[in-house]
Parts: C-alpha cells; sequence; structure tokens
C-alpha cells in the first residue's frame, strides 16, 4: 500500500504506542544525504537518524554487506561463534587501542551496551556508588536510565538502580565526589541529548587521573562521539587517555541495530561465564554489517572527513552572522549550535518545510550530526537552507 504522509501518520497514530510523537513525516527512500518521504518530497539529512548513519543511506558497501550475510547466515545464538563477530571484535581492539588485554562484549543498542556498563561497574564494587553527570542521557531501559541526568526522564520510572550519584561537570565537583566508595564513573565525552554541550577542559584527564587513584572504573559513553563522527575514532582519544571501558553504538552499524562494550585492561577480567548475556547480540548480520560501515570510514578516510568539514561548517555558520547564533558547540560532525532565544522549535520546523532536517534537542539549541561522507555540495546546501530558517524564526 502506497499511503500519502497525511495517511501513514494516521494510521501510526492508530497503531503506536503513546510514547511516541506524532511523526514528523513519513520516509520510505534515501540515498547518500537525501531522503524522500511519502509525498515525494525530498529532504536533506543533517541529522542522520541522530548520528547513526555514518555512510549516509543506501550505500552500496554496507548494502553489499547486509546483502551477502543474510543470504549466507543471520543468527545462530549465543552458542556459537561466527566470522564477522570475531571479526568485529578483533578491528574494535584495533581501532580503541584496547589491544590484547581488551575484550569486546556484543549488544543490540547503545541502551543496552550500557546495561552491560553498569553490570560492569558492580563487578567492581558491588556495594559501591556508580557517578553519573547530570543532564547526561545514556539510554532507557532501567540500568541506563539511572545513570541518565535528567530528572524529568527518571522520575516517572523510579526507583531505579540504587547508587547512582549524579553530579555537575566540574573538576571541582568531580574531585568531591569521588573517593574508595565509588565503583566507577560514567561519562559522555560530549553531552549529545543536552545540546551537544562539551565536558570543560581538563575534565576527562582528571577523571582518569581520579578513578585511577581511587580503583573506580573510568567508564565512557562514545555512543554519539564514536566511530569517527568527531573527528577522531573515538572522543577520548583526542585527549590522550585510556578508560577502562567504553560503550559504543548508533555509527558503527551505519543504520542496522549494534552496540557494544569494549573494555581495556583488567576490567576485561571481570566478567565470569554467565554473568551477562543477549539472544541477538553480536549475531553475523549486525557484525557483518558493523565491520563493512567501520572498513569504509577506515579506507575512505571519513574519519579524516569528519574533522575537515566539521570545521568547514562552523566556518560557514558563523559567517552567516545570524543574530540567534550565539555559539557553536561540539567537534567534527557533531555540532551544536546555541540559540540567543528559544526558538529551536521552530527553527526546526521552518527547516523541514524548506527540506532540511535538523534536531531540537532542547529550546535554545540546534543539534547537527549529518553523514561522515558530506562534502562541498551539501555544506552549500545546508547553508542556503539554514540560514532561510533561522531568518524565519528571527
Amino acid at each position: 500500500m502506497n499511503d500519502s504522509t497525511a495517511a501513514y501518520k494516521s494510521r501510526f497514530t492508530s497503531t503506536m504506542m503513546g510514547n511516541w510523537s506524532a511523526p514528523l513525516t513519513t520516509l520510505v527512500r534515501g540515498e547518500g544525504c537525501q531522503v524522500w518521504d511519502a509525498d515525494g518530497k525530498r529532504y536533506l539529512d543533517f541529522l542522520g537518524g541522530i548520528a547513526v548513519n555514518a555512510l549516509g543511506h543506501a550505500h552500496p558497501v554496507l548494502v553489499e554487506a547486509v546483502s551477502r550475510q543474510v543470504a549466507t547466515i543471520a543468527h545462530v545464538s549465543n552458542y556459537f561463534a561466527t566470522p564477522p563477530q570475531v571479526e568485529l571484535a578483533e578491528r574494535l581492539l584495533r581501532l580503541t587501542g584496547a589491544g590484547d588485554s581488551g575484550r569486546v562484549y556484543f549488544a543490540n543498542s547503545g541502551t543496552e551496551a550500557n546495561e552491560a556498563a553498569v553490570k560492569l561497574a558492580r563487578r567492581n564494587g558491588q556495594h559501591k556508588k556508580i557517578i553519573a553527570l547530570n543532564n547526561s542521557f545514556h539510554g532507557r531501559t532501567m540500568g541506563a536510565l539511572a545513570l541518565t541526568g535528567k530528572t524529568a526522564l527518571r522520575e516517572p520510572f523510579e526507583p531505579l538502580v540504587p547508587n547512582v550519584v549524579h553530579i555537575d561537570s566540574t573538576i571541582e565537583a568531580l574531585e568531591a565526589a569521588i573517593g574508595d566508595d565509588v565503583s566507577a564513573i560514567v561519562i559522555e565525552p560530549i553531552k549529545g541529548e543536552a545540546g551537544v554541550i562539551d565536558l570543560p577542559a581538563g575534565f576527562l584527564k582528571r577523571a582518569r587521573e581520579l578513578t585511577t587513584e581511587f580503583g573506580a572504573l573510568l567508564i565512557l559513553d562514545e555512543i554519539q562521539t564514536g566511530a569517527g563522527r568527531t573527528g577522531v575514532w573515538f572522543a577520548y582519544q583526542r585527549e590522550g587517555i585510556v578508560p577502562d571501558a567504553i560503550t559504543l553504538a548508533k555509527g558503527m552499524g551505519g543504520g542496522i541495530p549494534v552496540g557494544a562494550l569494549v573494555t581495556f585492561g583488567a576490567a576485561s577480567g571481570l566478567f565470569t561465564p554467565g554473568q551477562h548475556g543477549t539472544t541477538f547480540g553480536g549475531n553475523p548480520l549486525a557484525t557483518a554489517a558493523a565491520n563493512a560501515v567501520l572498513g569504509e570510514i577506515e579506507a575512505s578516510g571519513l574519519v579524516e572527513n569528519a574533522a575537515l568539514r566539521g570545521a568547514q561548517l562552523r566556518a560557514a555558520i558563523t559567517a552567516i552572522g545570524s543574530p540567534l547564533v550565539a555559539e557553536l558547540r561540539g567537534e567534527g560532525l557533531l555540532i551544536g549550535v546555541g540559540l540567543t532565544a528559544p526558538v529551536a522549535a521552530a527553527v526546526t520546523a521552518r527547516a523541514l518545510e524548506l527540506g532540511l532536517i535538523v534536531n531540537a534537542p532542547n529550546e535554545s539549541s540546534i543539534r547537527l550530526a549529518p553523514p561522515l561522507i558530506i562534502g562541498d555540495s551539501e555544506i552549500a546546501e545546508f547553508i542556503t537552507l539554514f540560514t532561510q530558517a533561522l531568518e524565519a524564526s528571527a
């Protein structure tokens, strides 16, 4: 059935749970950095499925890998290993720098990877505290939600996992909170859902020093920042530190659901057989897709492209000279546009009307997370449309 966008919206609201807002439109096809809705309208996609579609849409490398794998073997259960699973684990240990002492646990999503991280923290000190940051986001399952530093998201589902403490993102708060009674600190290197908010200079390095001193784990949520998004493979690499564990998802699969927990050094020995598991995590279809995506990012220099195009985008947005633009945040192709007025919803709505997809994580921020493949033509079109959206909302 080929319905209109309006018809699909009606069918959506009559069938889907009430946790979802009404959809903005109904997308039916994508190619590169473009998508089309059910009415045939074309959009420039500068959200990329919220930092997921690293290779854009319908990339031939991903299409071929998934098609080949699903025609070979798609699922076997975790009683067995498969070649793409082992290959992806080896690739992640190489790219993260975890090396021979590192280990990988595969999940189906970012929130599941963070659930594994909560259990890893408990293994490092079952009755100790886990520290997380205010205004952070780590997922919506019960353990990941306990880490999430947004009261409005947590309160309807309390009581959550106990012994999680949230602190402000300052070095002073970090120093005051850490002690022998802490098992782990969980940190987003850049707070994506908060509006792409950077941590203070030196925060991650100090967190590394303090967790080492007190025997706590430093766990970094790289779900939104990983896989080349910020112009390096993983955001912590820019800081010159080595964490105890990182969680990954989103861009790693390029649109195919896959997540991972990667451990470093001594943290790799904390789980023993039977202490965690999943039916679908690490299945050959998802891991074949992730291998294809990460392989293409590496082969085509898309990490470097993210750094280059991110700088180009920042310069172009600054050159607009809009009185609405207060600041630019983030790194690489994870960019937060801070606004001088609470009109982010109006900007994104007008952008959508013009054929541009961006996101308003809060009332005064616009989030940009386009595919890592963008070039001059996509940036030029973005600037034209974004300028018009800003002008209409000023």
